[in-house]
């Protein structure tokens, strides 16, 4: 098991997305973010089924920064309640998962 988790994200667009992204890598809390575009997302919200496209967002970072990034994407994020979600790496190249370590605050 690593310290490392990947943090799935979606933004409306790809502008909010490369405007968090960017804050997270200058600021430290994620090593790098990776941006897929027009992902298309279907969920429910207030009663409502809803059908929109969205960018997705996976940022790398450490499992102790996790806490910091989440509260800088809700800073940055236009959504009332955005997506942001963690998922444990349990396995990895190890030279990376070292740089990757050494790039997160």
């Amino acid at each position: 098991m690593t310290n490392t988790v990947m943090v799935w994200m979606t933004a409306p667009n790809a502008e909010v997305a490369e405007a968090i992204a960017k804050a997270l890598v200058n600021e430290s809390l994620a090593a790098c973010v990776n941006i897929v575009s027009q992902v298309r997302s279907i969920y429910r919200w207030e009663g409502k089924v809803e059908n929109e496209a969205e960018v997705l967002m996976v940022a790398k970072t450490t499992a102790k920064s996790f806490d910091a990034l989440a509260a800088r994407v809700k800073a940055l994020h236009p959504y009332q309640v955005p997506e942001i979600i963690a998922v444990p790496v349990t396995q990895g190249h190890a030279p990376y998962l070292q740089w990757l370590e050494e790039s997160v605050c």
